[in-house]
């Protein structure tokens, strides 16, 4: 798994695997990207740092240490 925060843009990408990419599918801030055979390959996060302010109060904090210790700086700065 690799993350990429695009501090410009505010887009927090996830790469789940190397699989080709054939759609996409978005709901709300988020985007999703499957195989030709609807594995998600790739997430793309729109407004990353409002998106994760949300999340990070609904999650219990045992896993939001693990997801903070994935993320690049730059982006968890902004979620603290």
């Amino acid at each position: 798994m690799k993350f990429n925060y695009n501090s410009k843009d505010d887009v927090l990408t996830i790469e789940l695997n190397k699989k080709k990419i054939d759609y996409a599918e978005q709901s709300g801030s988020v985007i999703v990207h499957f195989s030709p055979k609807r594995e998600a390959v790739l997430l793309e996060i729109l407004n990353a740092s409002i998106f994760l302010k949300q999340v990070v109060t609904q999650l219990p904090k045992n896993m939001l240490k693990n997801i903070v210790s994935f993320a690049p700086p730059s982006l968890t700065s902004k979620v603290k």
